[in-house]
């Protein structure tokens, strides 16, 4: 997730939140198209390589038919005659393979786990036209699609394939695991509820008439591009740093726009059209559908996203964790190795498959 509902939401006039900052772009469909058949091998990462681990760039179908392009990650030595535990990684909205999901793929490779960091249809390298759509339907999907390919590997156990969601594919990891039993537990980090923020932003309560008006000014949006106009993208982290940029966006910025976090595949934009549909995703109503599978919701003390790991914890059914990292941002537990718990992550994983 970018700070772009974030903060709208947090405006000293609610109604901001509902206007849309729209900027016309062309992405260039068909290059994106032509990318997404050609897996480069060269490391490409916004993070160091790790001499742990092996790396292989892979591309496999959803059940959409879109063609999905994934980072594997595989423990250097590991027995491949005997079958390991595995976990698909889902990026942030709006983000690639090759940031923070790919961070947390490659530590969990480290610690003995086979991992795919995949990027979602329509973004990356990945398929699906026109490009940057935003279909929550797609996003979870991916999920499964990613639980499909690592169960076709001869060295990964069916029975013990969970999931990781890192910001907005948080949402889209539990809702995979609400509708797919094969995912046998899962892990939230700096989890944002795309449906929800969507529909209200940052704020507890929900405001009928101004989602309304919000839906109602992506109609019309519709009605310019089906006249003729180019599509509207709506971009989710400011590419100039301005004094007047208050401090979620700034945390954003800090991460998509500098040299940590930077990479030209990681746009932070999707279509305006796409937030009318978004708004109609509701991750957290079937949160109960997950139990007796294990459920693990990780955030920072001091995140403006901990609500929505609030929210998910309160609604979902046992067993569940809510793990607090003290002093950690949202943004802190994308790359901030020395912040992450990756141990706890391990640790829940292992004995949630120990059960299986």
């Amino acid at each position: 997730m970018t700070h772009q509902d974030s903060q709208l939401a947090t405006s000293p006039d609610r109604r901001t939140f509902m206007k849309l900052t729209a900027v016309a772009t062309a992405l260039g469909a068909g290059a994106q198209a032509a990318q997404a058949q050609v897996l480069e091998e060269s490391w490409d990462k916004t993070f160091a390589e790790s001499d742990r681990v092996d790396h292989k760039k892979v591309s496999y179908t959803n059940r959409l038919g879109i063609d999905l392009v994934a980072d594997l990650y595989v423990p250097k030595g590991l027995d491949r005659s005997q079958r390991h535990s595995a976990l698909v990684v889902g990026t942030p909205f709006g983000a690639v393979k090759e940031q923070a999901s790919g961070v947390h793929a490659q530590a969990m490779a480290e610690r003995g786990f086979v991992t795919l960091a995949h990027d979602p249809s329509y973004v990356g390298e990945s398929g699906g036209q026109p490009r940057r759509i935003a279909s929550h339907e797609a996003m979870v999907e991916d999920f499964s699609a990613g639980v499909d390919f690592l169960g076709g590997l001869p060295f990964v156990n069916r029975n013990q394939i969970g999931a990781i969601g890192v910001c907005g594919s948080g949402g889209f990891a539990l809702g995979a695991a609400e509708i797919d039993p094969r995912i046998k537990a899962v892990a939230t980090v700096s989890m944002y509820d795309i449906g929800l923020g969507n529909r209200q932003g940052l704020s507890r309560d929900f405001d009928l008439e101004t989602l309304k008006e919000r839906l109602r000014q992506v109609a019309d949006q519709r009605w310019t591009e089906v006249d003729g106009a180019p599509r509207a993208m709506a971009i989710g982290t400011p590419e100039k740093l301005t004094e007047e940029m208050g401090p979620i966006p700034r945390e954003f910025f800090d991460y998509y726009r500098t040299p940590r976090g930077y990479h030209p595949r990681g746009t932070t934009a999707f279509t305006v059209t796409s937030m009318a549909p978004m708004a109609s995703f509701y991750s957290f109503d079937k949160l109960d559908w997950v139990s007796p599978r294990p459920v693990l919701f990780i955030s920072g003390t001091e995140a403006h996203s901990r609500h929505f790991s609030e929210m998910a914890y309160e609604r979902a059914s046992e067993p569940k964790t809510l793990h607090w990292v003290e002093g950690a941002g949202h943004v802190d537990l994308y790359d901030r190795a020395e912040l992450i718990p990756f141990a706890t992550i391990q640790t829940f994983f292992e004995n949630s498959f120990s059960a299986t």
